[in-house]
């Protein structure tokens, strides 16, 4: 790796640590810069995944005051994400590449959809609860889990836009303020990352070289993003979102 290559990696990984703190999808800026350079693509991506546990880390760690009072849920979800960020680290060494490139857009659409009509549909599930006399599951109830089994099974296998996943069903299912379900998708994205990198250890060969320049850009950018994203009003933090989302599918749909 050229010096050049070497600062570019190294500049992929300080705005995915950013995106990944404030939406998620820095995978897409990173995966893309370490396949033209020319690592093979099984290679780029679990080198690209270890690489970013420091930013996740970093990123959990800067939204940590958003973090207080929730730590049942982030030792139930967690335990959650674990198990479907090891399926799906398998499934990448199980299927085929391409295993995954229909649904992937689809799904991604589907959550930005949910990211943009969650303040309306909360408020009419709320009205449904206050008519029949119930109360809403403080945890989100098995919906939830299922939903973030299923979105940390895609995080272990690529993880494109998988942050997106996380704020659209943690943002219609819980009552909790958007910086706070922020909070828990970065943590959550750490525990999918560190379990998909710890299985890769043992079964993948990994470009360590860019694995140290991601795990450090990754660390300064989650430090970056907590800054910017805390920042970000309601509305502004879903527009980012949406953005982000639609290049996420854009940049699937063309590769």
């Amino acid at each position: 790796m050229t010096i050049w290559e070497a600062v570019a990696v190294f500049a992929a990984g300080l705005g995915a640590g950013t995106i990944n703190t404030i939406v998620g999808s820095g995978t897409l800026i990173t995966f893309p810069v370490l396949l033209a350079f020319g690592l093979p693509p099984v290679t780029a991506n679990v080198s690209n995944t270890l690489g970013l546990v420091p930013g996740s880390l970093s990123g959990a760690f800067g939204y940590r005051r958003e973090l207080v009072g929730q730590r049942r849920r982030v030792l139930r979800f967690g335990l959650t994400a674990l198990t479907g960020g090891l399926g799906g680290a398998i499934l990448l060494l199980a299927l085929p590449s391409k295993a995954f490139d229909t649904i992937v857009p689809a799904l991604i659409g589907l959550a930005l959809v949910l990211v943009i009509a969650q303040p309306k549909l909360a408020a009419a599930l709320r009205a449904r609860r206050a008519r029949n006399g119930t109360t809403a599951d403080r945890d989100g109830g098995w919906a939830l889990l299922l939903g973030l089994l299923l979105a940390s099974a895609y995080g272990g296998y690529f993880g494109a836009a998988q942050g997106v996943l996380y704020l659209s069903l943690m943002g219609l299912l819980l009552s909790e303020d958007l910086q706070r379900i922020n909070a828990l998708k970065n943590v959550l994205a750490a525990i999918v990352n560190g379990v998909a990198a710890l299985f890769f250890l043992f079964v993948a060969h990994f470009d360590w070289t860019a694995v140290a320049l991601i795990a450090v850009g990754s660390t300064l950018g989650g430090q970056l993003g907590a800054t910017v994203g805390r920042r970000l009003p309601p509305t502004a933090l879903r527009a980012v979102i949406v953005v982000v989302g639609l290049l996420a599918i854009v940049q699937l749909l063309l590769k």
